[in-house]
């Protein structure tokens, strides 16, 4: 059962077309992972699914409603957390979510337990009436995401959701996000630029770039698809290294690790360029191979890949800066 269900959808602001006839479906307990440089559409795509920016075209719907039409019905059944967290400087984390509780018409005695459980759960007990701003920038984000999941959501909306926490707090609020899904059911559309968190908690990535979404699908099978050329790391003598180097066909890449290992680049098609056809050349040059360990491609190797692939460099931009709407 489809959760978010876009066909087509378009936005613009002014000549700019931020997002470019998106088809994308998130099913019921889904983490999707949004993923793509500043401006490449994801925050914009976002607000559309809550229902605070309008679509020029296309169709959409979330839990089978309009956000357009509907949208506090979709808002009342959404969590949403964003890169700033947006809260009462002056309050304190337990009065900004007892205000978002009253917003919610959640009941006093149940909100009161709830908020109590998600600080705890958050390890915002012990800084809960404290005002907010004193509190440090990742100590900000969890009375955050607290807030986004105080009144129960069926889908959670995250935009960047671990900046600025420290790794402890970051592994504590991914934890979180799973058990969200996993064992809650919830389901989770997840904006960010940080790939080995979006390969680490997504069960697919969807990939935008200038509002177009350019794959969707899950991280390994996209991983072996797209990042190519096929990898492998040998370890040989440091001082058989530059043998080793002269030994190998002109169309493999090197990269110098340092130590006794390289990483070799194959290219993707090219008759007798294979790993078992490479270690017998090297073997019999007479060069000692003490490991031959095939390299994976990562997410962040299918993301340049899927780019260059595409016709696209990657923007000039870090692809880990913060989103943009």
């Amino acid at each position: 059962m489809s959760v978010i269900e876009l066909r087509g959808v378009t936005r613009r602001f002014g000549d700019l077309v931020a997002v470019d006839e998106v088809d994308l479906q998130v099913g019921e307990g889904e983490i999707v992972g949004l993923l793509g440089h500043n401006g490449a559409g994801k925050t914009t795509l976002i607000r559309i699914i809550n229902g605070l920016l309008t679509p020029h075209g296309g169709s959409l719907a979330v839990h089978g409603l309009d956000p357009v039409e509907d949208g506090l019905a979709v808002r009342s059944r959404t969590g949403v957390l964003t890169e700033y967290p947006a809260l009462e400087a002056y309050l304190s984390p337990r009065e900004n979510l007892d205000i978002h509780a009253s917003i919610n018409g959640m009941d006093r005695a149940r909100a009161a337990a709830t908020i109590q459980q998600l600080l705890d759960r958050l390890g915002l007990a012990d800084r809960a009436d404290e005002p907010v701003r004193k509190l440090s920038a990742g100590l900000k984000q969890r009375v955050a995401l607290a807030r986004a999941l105080l009144h129960d959501p069926t889908l959670l909306l995250l935009d960047e959701p671990t900046t600025n926490m420290d790794p402890v707090a970051a592994r504590e609020v991914r934890a979180l996000i799973r058990a969200a899904a996993r064992d809650e059911g919830r389901t989770v559309l997840l904006s960010t630029h940080n790939l080995p968190e979006a390969e680490e908690l997504c069960d697919r990535v969807a990939i935008m770039r200038k509002g177009h979404l350019l794959v969707d699908g899950p991280p390994g099978e996209l991983r072996r698809e797209l990042a190519r050329p096929q990898q492998v790391r040998l370890s040989t003598d440091r001082h058989r290294m530059e043998d080793l180097l002269h030994a190998l066909p002109t169309s493999v890449t090197v990269d110098d690790l340092g130590g006794d290992s390289v990483v070799l680049g194959l290219p993707a098609v090219e008759p007798g360029i294979d790993v078992p056809q490479i270690v017998r050349d090297l073997v019999a040059e007479d060069i000692p191979l003490h490991r031959v360990d095939p390299v994976e491609p990562s997410l962040e190797d299918l993301y340049v890949a899927l780019h260059r692939g595409s016709g696209h460099e990657p923007d000039s931009e870090p692809a880990y800066r913060a989103a943009t709407p």
